[in-house]
């Protein structure tokens, strides 16, 4: 996928650069967000969270370790864990949705329909949860969020040698005691990571 002209940097001094960059990717960032969180209303805010810190950390982006998409997915997953950090810690549902801004129907019923047509995804990382940290990461980024390998390692910060070492140990874990998610598309299921689409992660 092309970035936009001046990547995020640019994007971050630009207002219409801004937009375009984030129109661009919207899409993909709310359904890394819907195939791991299944509230409406949260998935908007952690969205929105993703590309507030895309403006912050603009100046980090390395088109030479991967692409626009990658680089927001990595964000993408310290959100969505800081999220999870969060709501672990508290005693009260209450207190997620104190001040939180109110969605119009017609935002509530878009975001039911990505919750609903991430469902494999968030059934296909339930799966992967016995897996170590390191590896279910690698693995969630290949087989459920389709990147490659390569991107995989930009989105985690690690080499693309360690991120091959971990999927290969993930696979050889998963095939053991892999059933393939029903109804999954293709690479949103467990025989997507065990079966027949190489070390690479379908990466040319």
């Amino acid at each position: 996928m092309d970035g936009i002209r001046g990547g995020p940097a640019a994007a971050a001094h630009d207002p219409q650069l801004f937009e375009e960059f984030y129109r661009r990717h919207v899409d993909a960032v709310m359904s890394f967000v819907a195939r791991r969180v299944a509230d409406v209303h949260t998935v908007a805010d952690l969205t929105a969270e993703v590309f507030l810190a895309a403006l912050d950390s603009a100046h980090t982006y390395r088109p030479g370790r991967g692409d626009e998409r990658a680089w927001l997915y990595g964000i993408a997953r310290n959100i969505v864990s800081s999220e999870r950090r969060r709501v672990a810690r508290e005693t009260a549902r209450d207190l997620r949705i104190s001040g939180r801004r109110l969605l119009e129907p017609d935002d509530i019923a878009r975001l039911e329909d990505k919750l609903d047509a991430e469902s494999p995804g968030r059934r296909a990382l339930a799966a992967l949860e016995r897996l170590p940290d390191g590896e279910r990461a690698v693995v969630e980024l290949v087989a459920v969020d389709q990147l490659t390998v390569t991107e995989a390692a930009a989105a985690l910060g690690i080499r693309q040698v360690t991120a091959r070492v971990r999927l290969h140990r993930a696979r050889k874990a998963l095939r053991a005691e892999a059933d393939p998610v029903p109804e999954s598309p293709p690479g949103a299921s467990l025989s997507y990571v065990t079966g027949g689409a190489g070390e690479t992660g379908g990466e040319a």
